[in-house]
């Protein structure tokens, strides 16, 4: 069973940057590629940012510019980084590979005054 372990979330001030890293026990997002999705109380979860397993990259409009994310392929890890941080941005982000199959459990991001 694939694990995916995130990192990184927590607290912090509008216009903000926090980095988040998503650890998988299997060489997954190098073979088929992964996802940040976001939940935020009350709403669907939605897609931030994806990266296929050639390296293509695709945004939702309300992060580009604003959030990168990227992959290290020894280290089985993908991260989001996460720059000029809105209030609206608070929420839950989930890691996943790029079919959806595998999850992570959330790590609680927070921007806040």
């Amino acid at each position: 069973q694939v694990q995916l372990v995130e990192s990184g979330g927590g607290w912090v001030q509008p216009g903000g940057s926090l980095r988040l890293s998503c650890a998988a026990s299997e060489s997954i997002f190098s073979l088929y590629g992964a996802g940040w999705y976001r939940q935020a109380p009350g709403k669907q979860r939605e897609l931030v940012a994806a990266i296929s397993s050639s390296g293509s990259t695709n945004y939702a409009n309300f992060v580009k510019g604003r959030f990168t994310i990227s992959r290290d392929n020894a280290k089985n890890t993908v991260y989001l980084q996460m720059k000029s941080l809105k209030s609206e941005d608070t929420a839950v982000y989930y890691c996943s590979d790029y079919s959806r199959t595998y999850w992570g459990q959330g790590t609680q991001v927070t921007v806040s005054s």
